[in-house]
């Protein structure tokens, strides 16, 4: 049987359904160097082990021609993957990924953080077929400092399109920013939706 696409006007239902129109009102505090979080009420003991225990004990080497923050990968999760599917971040080119999928999967996001705190750091990724945007997803990843390893975020289980008009090409536009607006990493890559992994 031939895969039947679906039509503008069915694109458009489904984004419509996915529409969200809620404005939060957060202002972020100023922000503070780390040598300035760590000088701050140096002679309190309790505060300095909060400090330690949030920001590490150890002096982080940093290298400064590198961001502050990056995001080095991108892995699907799903149970019924044959294998992990993931996408190096670091050495994105024109060629955009793709990954083929039937089932529910979560991200698992991986971040270095190298010189200084990162305050609300956000994940959004927008998903568009046809060009139409069809969903937009925000997951706030959280707020970190300096560390050598990178932190993993891993968003909740998103559920897979199913049905025959379904399957297709998705394209995905991802980007990473922060209460500062800063936009630490933007890319687009495309999920390929098949009846089967094995299609």
């Amino acid at each position: 049987m031939a895969e039947h696409e679906p039509t503008p006007e069915q694109l458009a239902a489904i984004a419509a359904e996915n529409e969200e129109s809620e404005v939060v009102n957060y202002k972020p505090p100023a922000q503070k160097s780390l040598q300035e979080i760590q000088e701050l009420d140096k002679d309190d003991e309790s505060l300095r082990k909060y400090k330690e225990a949030l920001l590490g004990s150890s002096a982080v080497t940093i290298d400064p021609s590198a961001p502050n923050v990056q995001v080095t990968r991108l892995t699907l999760v799903c149970d019924l993957a044959p294998a992990p599917l993931t996408l190096d971040l670091q050495v994105l080119s024109s060629q955009l990924e793709f990954f083929s999928r039937s089932n529910d999967a979560e991200l698992l996001l991986f971040v270095k953080v190298n010189k200084e705190i990162v305050s609300g750091l956000k994940y959004v990724q927008q998903t568009f077929r046809k060009g139409v945007k069809l969903d937009k997803s925000d997951y706030m990843v959280g707020s970190y400092g300096p560390r050598p390893n990178e932190y993993e975020f891993l968003t909740p289980l998103e559920e897979a399109p199913k049905g025959m008009l379904a399957r297709g090409t998705y394209n995905i536009k991802s980007k990473f920013t922060d209460d500062d607006k800063h936009d630490h990493l933007s890319w687009e890559w495309n999920l390929n939706i098949k009846k089967d992994w094995k299609d």
